[in-house]
């Protein structure tokens, strides 16, 4: 097969998605875990579980932005 010739400011926009979308997710599951343990009184267990959703999340949207830049679908 023969790969497409791509523009290197693709390669920027899809770096800056990266990492808008990691940033993004862990991010929000910081604060969601933050507000979470606040409200039941429960320090460290929320932040950490929405920290880590928020990680495996934001890991999924990569994987699947990748997938769909690399095969052109």
């Amino acid at each position: 097969m023969r790969q497409k010739q791509r523009h290197p400011i693709h390669g920027l926009a899809i770096k800056s998605a990266i990492l808008s979308y990691l940033a993004g997710t862990v991010l929000v599951g910081f604060f969601a875990g933050k507000w979470i343990d606040d409200f039941f009184g429960t320090k460290p267990l929320f932040l950490i579980v929405c920290l880590l959703l928020g990680l495996s999340v934001g890991i999924y949207a990569v994987i699947k932005m990748v997938h769909h830049y690399f095969l052109g679908d």
